[in-house]
């Protein structure tokens, strides 16, 4: 049978000691090795070995010694050892040490009388115990404080034993009076908190006797006094109004850690709106105040946790909260965001916006180590906002273009996403939009991005002035045709415009990436990487050229982007240039574009040629503007327009659904209740206690006080182990949080006998592992057992517990067995769903190169 452990200390192994060799050295007057050998039997009996004949050794060699470590080692040896017999009976060799104990507890030395005090503090014997309690009591008044407080703790340890009361009949009393008169903070929390304990009124009339001085009060004991009331107004809800009124007033207490208690303790007890709007400016105050980030990231839980059941309180701290974004740590500033983002109200998103963009221009200015990561999500929740509020896209959307060109890939295509959804909700930003892209396109060195924003420029150049000056912008980026001439392609070593970058672009090995529909397509690398510096290509190429070094380091889907943008620019021409000179001109210019990439593509100029996919859509685009007719001007200039307005409704849809699911009360409906709280009787209550009172009926009246469901799920978790005709029925209720399985088994005894040593013996098969053995119950006729067994998960594979009932009865000498039902764990039962953005998933899923790396032989040539 297990026993309670008290004392936990590394045992090494390998290197057991001898039960001869401590008594060795035991017997023997060096003190150092004594000590040693005393360390040695505390670690043996730790680890279940039995030494009894080294007690009649120590009580002769080690009690009459002087030394503290001797003595502190005597006591933790005392403390393990089996001090009753197999009946509960009190050994009778232990009335030897109670002569020891007594005199340790008049010891003139401070230090062995408070270690023994405390060592009393884990005795269970009342025959031990009994005659020691006079010189316990004794301690009470000691002048050292050391000593008080563990006496206290002695008090209150015998008055929790069963024979308690008789033991220490006033003992409540008794620490009344010490309470009242004890300095020392530790004494004086303890003395309290033995009261709390032992005589809950005592503790709640001294509360409110010295209710004016609570503020003064030592730190150990105000957190005691919280526990109080927590307690207490579990118990009776009626009275919690006036300890509310004292837990505000522990808000203005010095200690932090007091003060997110008294926040914890307010919400947990009431719904009060200024209850809860003290507790969430307490909150915000812990988040500014403390440098630890641990600190932070739990206060922010809390936060997270009052705005689903407060948001209207939340939603006046959104701006304090927000000033955590002033710490560096990422965790810290995502939390932050994902909180405020939650928040956002007509009220409050221009204030939120702004602070917002300066966060989004600081990191243009410090250098931090993950300012791009942190500038893309400033950029996804200003995205967030101008979805909910588009009024507010006009002031940051310029801003953020200027980070079209950012290093950091995942952060320029967040704007540049962010862009294209803005210009078609906001009709109004058009123009602007469109001539600040053309003014910054040269900037952007991502083919992912340049391929995003070509798509806007084709779908949302309308003007005459708009589509010349974006085809000029094109040339200018793609730069002089051709893309090589033949002496390069010759290797002619005096060539000064593209030889240099044959042995500097190899980085655009293709590997296949995953696309929305879950098809494969191959892609440069380079989609997914930076462009280097535009001195990659020397001689022709200028900072301006950006489309021409990504097409020569080998992205031709980046050339069909290009290629697809130019039709469309020049159909759009053709419909707003009056002159044809001017439109066979441009269309001219735009065809030998892109016969100059095809040309490029077929070359040996570079490394890998133009891929099947891009050399066909090019194509296209050919055939397009040497013979354009109605029906295909139609697709190419609006059906594809009508498509993104189309993903942008299901978007939204879809958005607003999920908010819909996530809601759990409306706000404010045509048959709300509304409450004249006025008219209520007041009977000398506070607003506080008044709100309180008011927010309870409330939830009375919803049945928020009751548990929903709890019963009924809890029946249908619940598995029949045995039949209803063996001997002994058994059922079990399994609980799954995340790797831990706990499975509470009834045992009901259907028999007329008592049934010895009834034990549950289970076995796991596959990555379950037992974590504890159940120990042996008797069960008496008729009567039932609650037996708790933990398994731990270790993968996530499906695993089955199976296992026995094995009991003894007192006619029969063999032992009899049931054999119970399986239980399968499935893993569906510890794994929970989540959800996973297109994009999040795609750059997930690039970093598995199992994903990427299949070999797929066949006998087709291509």
């Amino acid at each position: 049978m297990e026993k309670t452990c008290t004392l936990l200390v590394h045992f090494d192994k390998g290197t057991p000691a001898l039960a001869n060799e401590i008594k060795e050295a035991l017997e023997g007057n060096d003190v150092q090795a004594k000590a040693e050998a005393m360390k040695k039997a505390v670690m043996l009996l730790l680890n279940g070995e039995t030494i009894p004949q080294l007690f009649i050794t120590i009580v002769r060699y080690v009690l009459p010694s002087e030394d503290h470590t001797i003595q502190k080692l005597l006591l933790l040896y005392l403390e393990i050892i089996e001090k009753t017999d197999s009946r509960g009976k009190v050994l009778p060799e232990m009335i030897l040490i109670c002569q020891n104990l007594r005199n340790n507890l008049q010891h003139p030395n401070e230090y062995i009388r408070g270690v023994t005090l405390r060592f009393l503090c884990r005795l269970n014997e009342t025959e031990i115990i009994e005659p020691l309690i006079p010189s316990v009591l004794s301690n009470l008044e000691h002048r050292h404080p050391f000593v008080r407080r563990n006496a206290i703790l002695a008090v209150m340890s015998i008055c929790k034993l069963p024979q308690g009361e008789q033991l220490l009949g006033d003992a409540p009393e008794t620490i009344e009076k010490v309470l009242s008169t004890e300095q020392d903070p530790s004494a004086k929390r303890n003395a309290f908190l033995m009261l709390f304990t032992c005589a809950q009124d005592k503790a709640i009339n001294y509360l409110f006797t010295h209710i004016d001085r609570i503020s003064d009060w030592g730190e150990q004991l105000q957190m005691v006094v919280l526990e109080l009331i927590r307690k207490v107004c579990r118990t009776n809800r009626g009275e919690k109004g006036k300890y509310i009124k004292i837990i505000i007033s522990l808000l203005q207490a010095p200690s932090t850690a007091v003060i997110y208690e008294c926040a914890s303790t307010l919400v947990s007890l009431s719904s009060a709106p200024t209850a809860i709007r003290a507790a969430a400016n307490t909150y915000c105050q812990l988040l500014l105040s403390q440098s630890d980030n641990n600190v932070k990231l739990i206060v922010l839980d809390r936060l997270n946790e009052l705005k689903s059941s407060h948001r209207e309180i939340m939603v006046e701290v959104i701006m304090d909260v927000l000033r955590a974004l002033s710490s560096p740590n990422l965790d810290i500033r995502r939390k932050t965001i994902d909180i405020a983002l939650e928040l956002i109200t007509p009220r409050n998103i221009d204030e939120v916006v702004l602070l917002l963009k300066k966060e989004v221009v600081k990191t243009q200015s410090a250098e931090l180590e993950k300012n791009g990561e942190y500038r893309q999500m400033l950029v996804q929740a200003i995205h967030t906002c101008a979805i909910k509020f588009p009024e507010v896209a006009s002031t940051v959307v310029h801003v953020l273009m200027d980070f079209l060109g950012d290093t950091n890939v995942a952060s320029a295509m967040d704007v540049v996403v962010f862009v294209r959804e803005i210009i078609e909700t906001n009709p109004k930003l058009r123009v602007s939009i469109i001539t600040r892209l053309m003014d910054t396109f040269y900037q952007i060195r991502a083919a992912r991005v340049c391929s995003c924003a070509l798509w806007i420029i084709g779908e949302y150049c309308l003007s005459l002035s708009e589509v010349e000056t974006a085809i000029a912008t094109l040339k200018q980026c793609l730069g002089d045709l051709p893309f090589y001439t033949a002496t390069e392609e010759g290797e002619n070593p005096d060539a000064s415009k593209n030889t240099q970058p044959i042995s500097s672009v190899t980085v655009s090995s293709r590997r296949p990436v995953i696309l929305a529909d879950g098809t494969y397509a191959t892609q440069s690398a380079a989609l997914e990487t930076a462009m280097s510096p535009p001195a990659l290509v020397q001689g022709s190429l200028t900072s301006q050229e950006n489309l021409r070094s990504l097409l020569l380091s080998g992205d031709f889907f980046l050339g069909a982007v290009v290629a697809c943008t130019l039709a469309k620019l020049v159909l759009r021409l053709e419909e707003v240039q009056p002159l044809k000179v001017d439109v066979n001109k441009a269309t001219a210019q735009a065809l030998l574009i892109m016969v100059s990439m095809l040309q490029l593509g077929q070359s040996s100029f570079l490394p890998h040629p133009i891929d099947n996919d891009s050399y066909d859509r090019i194509t296209l685009c050919i055939r397009l503007l040497c013979n354009t007719g109605d029906e295909m001007r139609k697709i190419w200039l609006q059906s594809c327009r009508q498509s993104f307005v189309k993903m942008l409704a299901d978007k939204q849809f879809r958005e607003t659904e999920e908010r819909k699911a996530k809601a759990q009360i409306s706000h404010a409906q045509p048959d709300d209740l509304i409450d004249f709280y006025h008219l209520k009787s007041r009977k000398g209550m506070s607003q506080l206690e008044l709100e309180d009172e008011v927010q309870d009926d409330l939830k009375r009246a919803t049945g928020e006080f009751t548990k929903d469901n709890d019963d009924a799920n809890k029946l249908n978790r619940i598995l029949q182990l045995t039949g209803f005709s063996d001997p002994v029925y058994a059922e079990a209720y399994v609980t799954v949080h995340h790797y831990d399985i706990v499975l509470d088994v009834t045992v009901i005894n259907r028999t007329k006998e008592t049934l010895q040593n009834l034990c549950l013996e289970l076995a796991t098969m596959g990555d379950l592992k037992l974590v504890e053995r159940p120990q042996n119950y008797t069960l008496a006729p008729e009567s039932s057992k609650q037996i708790r067994a933990n398994i731990k998960v270790s993968s996530t594979e499906t695993g089955v517990i199976f296992g026995n009932i094995v009991y003894e009865t007192s006619n029969v000498l063999e032992r009899n067995v049931v054999v119970l039902n399986d239980i399968h764990i499935d893993i569906m039962d510890y794994i929970s769903p989540a959800t996973c953005a297109d994009v999040a998933f795609r750059a997930m899923w690039a970093e598995f190169e199992w994903g990427e790396q299949g070999c797929c032989e066949h006998g087709y040539s291509r």
